[in-house]
């Protein structure tokens, strides 16, 4: 794992016992700190250190490293064993254009489909995410904005496409956080979403996913710039 300033401590990847399963537990954990670039991409993921953070058995760990592999998050390397998984620009460009044909529709059929309510929770969503930007932490503000998709994703009334797109979303999740990233890419992303919420609310199947795929597009580029320069989410 990634170097870290003598004494540092991550408290938060301590486990809780509680009613959730003590698997799943650790899966959320490590998937979360991967998502958030404590464990970087590349960093080798040691079965021992994890133990030591969580807590908990090294069969736990192995297990939830083994489901986050199969989530694209974590790659086992021969000789090596797991580590964080990197992207390329070329697999990052292949998630965005499968983002765009989806989120597209999505975005048209919620604004064809969803109830009042549902778009009254959208436009809620909407609000709590202004709220995350106006304060810049970008863990609220990917946190956010993964909740406001939540919201039209069960509102778009098509569960394939719900399904698809939850199949991805770790990856999703992990590259809106490197998109994120980009100097100045903060604001636009914000009004972004605010085209794509006006033109649901108003009811325009065409300009909702007009807007959702623009916001897709504008996302890539930010994320691929960072790859390319060798930022979180990339080949090192």
């Amino acid at each position: 794992m990634a170097d870290r300033e003598e004494g540092e401590a991550l408290p938060s990847l301590r486990v809780a016992r509680a009613s959730v399963t003590l698997r799943q537990q650790v899966l959320d954990i490590l998937r979360n700190a991967i998502l958030e670039f404590r464990f970087k991409p590349g960093d080798r993921l040691i079965e021992r250190e994890i133990c030591e953070l969580t807590g908990v058995s090294r069969t736990s760990v192995r297990e939830a490293l083994r489901h986050l592999e199969s989530e694209g998050l974590v790659r086992n390397l021969p000789n090596k064993g797991p580590i964080v998984a990197t992207v390329t620009a070329e697999e990052a460009l292949q998630i965005y254009e499968v983002r765009r044909a989806l989120e597209g529709l999505a975005g048209r059929l919620f604004a064809e489909r969803a109830t009042d309510p549902q778009v009254k929770a959208l436009e809620a969503a909407l609000a709590r995410l202004g709220e995350a930007f106006s304060g810049m932490d970008r863990r609220e503000i990917v946190a956010e904005t993964n909740r406001l998709y939540e919201v039209l994703l069960e509102g778009c009334g098509n569960a394939v496409i719900r399904d698809l797109i939850r199949s991805l979303n770790a990856r999703v999740v992990f590259l809106r956080a490197t998109s994120m990233s980009q100097p100045g890419r903060a604001p636009g992303s914000l009004v972004e979403m605010q085209r794509i919420v006006a033109a649901i609310v108003r009811r325009d199947p065409d300009a909702a996913e007009l807007a959702c795929k623009d916001h897709v597009d504008r996302a890539c580029a930010a994320a691929l710039d960072v790859i390319k320069r060798g930022g979180v989410g990339a080949v090192r």
